[in-house]
């Protein structure tokens, strides 16, 4: 995850990267939408202008919704500090 932070007034961005590595399209897609999802949430957390990049390792294939949103809450959380 990595976050870039501008001085220009824009709203948040994210973007997410989501390899073959993680599986065959279905399988991307799926972990594509539950990211964007969980994201939403996020946003109200990151400061204005600024731009979120998410990449996605093979394991969140198998990972549930939660651990998703537990795992992308962390990376926020570290990226912030």
């Amino acid at each position: 995850m990595h976050l870039w932070h501008a001085d220009e007034v824009a709203p948040a961005r994210v973007g997410f990267v989501v390899s073959k590595a993680v599986g065959p399209a279905v399988v991307r897609n799926r972990v594509k939408r539950r990211l964007r999802h969980l994201a939403r949430e996020s946003l109200r957390d990151l400061p204005g202008s600024a731009v979120l990049v998410v990449r996605a390792n093979p394991a969140a294939a198998d990972a549930t919704y939660e651990e998703l949103g537990a795992d992308l809450g962390r990376c926020v959380q570290r990226v912030m500090s």
